[in-house]
C-alpha cells in the first residue's frame, strides 16, 4: 500500500488538537510544503524557518503575518505587520516603553495577582486551571502596563477573546469577530484621549507622548489609528501567548509528572522548564511571510510574490535540531527554540512574558506539587494564529 501524500490544513480543527505528526511528515517529505486550495507554501525545517525569520528582505510581513489577512492588507497595519525602516522606528519607540525597570517592577504584584487567584482554589477538588486563573493573569498584567482600570480588564479579555475565535473552516472574521475589534478600538479611541490630556506613569500613556521620527518625515506624534494599532498589539499579544502557555504548562505537567516533581523539588529549574514548555508546544505555532523574490529550497522553487507559512512549532520538534525532540525534558539544554520569533520580529514583551510564566509556575507549584487534568474536558481554542486550551480542568493532590 502507498502512502497518501502528506496534507496540511491550518484551519482544520481536528488536525490542530495534535499537529505533530503531520508536521514531522513536512519536515521528512516536503519540507517545501504547498496547500493548493488556500494557496500557500510552508516551512517546516529549524533551519528554514529560522533563516527565514533572519531574512526579513526577502520574507516580508508587510502584507501582514496571518496566511488569511494577506491578500487584503490592512490600511492602518500593526507595527508587526510592517518592514523597516518604518518597522524600525515605530519599533524603537514601543521598545522605550519597555524598560527594564518598568518590567521588573512588575514581578511583586503579579506575584500578588497570583496569590489572590489561586489562593481562594487551595481545598478545591476540581477546578479549571485556565478560567480561574490562566486567562485572567495576563490580561490584568498587560492592562496594569497600559493603565486600564482594573473594572475594565476582563471585558478586554472577552472583547480579546472573540476577536481570535474562528469556527471550523471559517477563514475570515465572523460578524462576532468584526463586533469585538470595533468595541475594543472605541474602548482604546477613549483612553488614548484621557492619556493625552492627562498622562500618568504607564506605557499608554509613554506612547501617547512620545515622537515617532520616520524616515525622511519630521518627528511627530503617534496619530490615533498608530495610537490604536499598538494598543491592539500589546494587549491582544500579551493576553493569548501567555494564556496558552498556562494551559500548556497545566497539562504537560500533569502528563509528565516526574518532569514535575523535579520542579517541585528544585524550583531552580522553572526558568529552564518555561522554555522547555514554548519549545514543545508553541503557543504561536505559524507566522506568514510575503516572498519578495523567488527562492530555491528542497530542490524545489518558492516563487515570489506567494504566501509562506513559517511552522515555528514544527521547527522546534525538528530532530535536526532538538535530539529526541519529542521527549519533555524541563532540564534539556536548549541553545535556541522559535517559539518567541527570532530577527527583527522577535517578541518585543519576551522578558515580560518569562517573567509572567516563571512566576506563575512557582506559585502554582507552591500551593499544587500535583494534580491530574481532566483529559475529556479539555477545550481548545479556535484561532489561525494561535493554539491551546480555553479550559484545562484539574485535581489537585491526585
Amino acid at each position: 500500500m502507498t502512502t497518501p501524500a502528506v496534507e496540511y490544513d491550518p484551519y482544520d480543527y481536528a488536525l490542530d488538537e495534535n499537529p505533530h505528526p503531520v508536521w514531522k511528515r513536512l519536515r521528512d517529505e516536503q519540507p517545501l510544503y504547498y496547500n493548493e486550495q488556500y494557496d500557500f507554501y510552508a516551512l517546516s525545517r529549524y533551519r528554514d524557518v529560522l533563516d527565514a525569520s533572519l531574512d526579513h528582505e526577502t520574507y516580508s510581513s508587510g502584507r501582514g503575518t496571518v496566511i488569511e489577512m494577506m491578500d487584503a492588507p490592512l490600511a492602518d497595519p500593526p507595527m508587526i505587520f510592517m518592514d523597516p525602516p518604518r518597522h524600525t522606528s515605530f519599533r524603537k519607540l514601543v521598545s522605550k516603553t519597555f524598560t527594564p525597570r518598568r518590567i521588573a517592577a512588575l514581578e511583586p504584584r503579579i506575584r500578588a495577582l497570583c496569590a489572590g487567584y489561586l489562593d481562594p482554589l487551595q481545598g478545591e477538588e476540581c477546578f479549571d486551571y485556565l478560567v480561574e486563573f490562566g486567562a485572567k493573569l495576563p490580561v490584568m498584567v498587560i492592562s496594569s502596563l497600559l493603565g486600564v482600570p482594573e473594572s475594565d480588564q476582563d471585558q478586554l479579555r472577552i472583547w480579546s477573546d472573540m476577536t481570535l475565535h474562528r469556527e471550523p473552516g471559517e477563514t475570515g472574521p465572523s460578524q462576532e469577530s468584526l463586533d469585538a475589534n470595533r468595541e475594543i478600538a472605541l474602548y482604546w479611541r477613549d483612553q488614548i484621549e484621557e492619556k493625552r490630556r492627562q498622562p500618568v506613569d504607564d506605557i499608554l500613556s509613554d506612547l501617547v507622548t512620545a515622537d515617532v521620527e520616520l524616515p525622511g518625515e519630521a518627528p511627530r506624534p503617534l496619530t490615533k489609528r498608530e495610537a490604536v494599532a499598538f494598543c491592539f498589539l500589546i494587549s491582544n499579544a500579551g493576553n493569548e501567548t501567555v494564556a496558552r502557555f498556562l494551559g500548556w504548562a497545566a497539562t504537560l505537567l500533569a502528563r509528565f509528572p516526574a518532569e514535575r516533581a523535579k520542579l517541585v523539588a528544585n524550583p531552580d529549574l522553572i526558568p529552564n522548564a518555561v522554555e522547555e514548555i514554548l519549545r514543545y508546544e508553541a503557543p504561536s505555532p505559524i507566522q506568514a511571510r510575503w516572498v519578495t523574490r523567488d527562492v530555491e529550497l528542497h530542490g524545489k522553487r518558492l516563487p515570489r510574490d506567494s504566501k509562506v507559512a513559517l511552522l515555528t512549532a514544527s521547527a522546534n520538534r525538528d530532530e535536526r535540531e532538538f535530539p529526541d525532540s519529542d521527549r519533555f525534558d524541563v532540564t534539556r539544554e536548549i541553545r535556541q527554540h522559535l517559539s518567541l520569533g527570532f530577527g527583527i520580529h522577535f517578541c518585543l514583551g519576551a522578558s515580560l512574558a518569562r517573567m509572567e510564566a516563571r512566576v506563575a509556575l512557582e506559585e502554582t507549584l507552591r500551593r499544587f506539587p500535583t494534580w491530574e487534568v481532566d483529559e475529556s474536558g479539555l477545550e481548545m481554542v479556535h484561532t489561525s494564529t494561535v493554539r491551546g486550551y480555553a479550559k484545562v480542568a484539574i485535581r489537585p493532590g491526585a
